[in-house]
């Protein structure tokens, strides 16, 4: 049986992506370690990231902050996020969570995962075959919080076809593929245009 190994990472930044006005990327940093993992976020999500990391209080609790005094009201720890799966380039999370002496995992979105962790101060875990397919590593010459090879890595994750014509030679099961990558990462704009491209299709057939 093949042994999971657990990494544990940090938030290094959030950076804007050049290549889309709404996407942001978070960028992990193992803990001890010269790997990055950048994650593409809405934002939404960059936003309730970037208030609890700079200790912020808006004026009314976002989601996020009701989450997390909901959670203290009844007594429910979050121990850690754990970023389990990647698979057609959407990660895939659980919230470990305790209380009293159970603990329980709940699925969560990664963004979401993440903007609790902030919340929380609990560490952040990623299955280390994750890193290895989805991570980069840091150039110890490079000062910036992002580096270059990251924001190449950024600018890949974030470039989308702008209109159905770029899904023409794509198959159906592509369509679905892609189509189910948007709606998971709420990028319902982008949901919209591959729709329109197989309803094109069903319309033609």
């Amino acid at each position: 049986m093949l042994l999971m190994r657990k990494i544990e990472l940090e938030i290094i930044a959030l950076s804007h992506s050049v290549t889309q006005s709404n996407s942001f990327a978070v960028v992990l940093g193992e803990v001890g370690g010269s790997r990055r993992l950048p994650i593409v976020i809405g934002g939404f999500e960059a936003q309730a990231i970037a208030v609890a990391l700079d200790n912020m209080k808006p004026s009314r609790p976002l989601t996020h902050d009701l989450m997390k005094t909901l959670c203290d009201t009844f007594e429910i720890k979050l121990e850690y996020i754990y970023i389990s799966k990647l698979l057609d380039g959407v990660f895939y999370s659980n919230l470990v969570c305790k209380k009293g002496e159970d603990l329980f995992e709940v699925d969560s979105r990664t963004s979401d995962a993440l903007a609790l962790a902030v919340r929380f101060d609990c560490p952040i875990y990623v299955e280390e075959s994750i890193i290895l397919e989805a991570g980069v590593e840091a150039d110890p010459n490079e000062e910036n919080a992002v580096t270059s090879a990251e924001e190449k890595q950024i600018a890949e994750l974030t470039s989308a076809p702008s209109s159905s014509s770029n899904y023409n030679e794509m198959s159906v099961a592509d369509l679905q593929v892609q189509l189910k990558a948007a709606l998971d990462n709420e990028d319902y704009e982008l949901a919209a245009r591959i729709r329109d491209e197989m309803n094109k299709r069903k319309s033609n057939s």
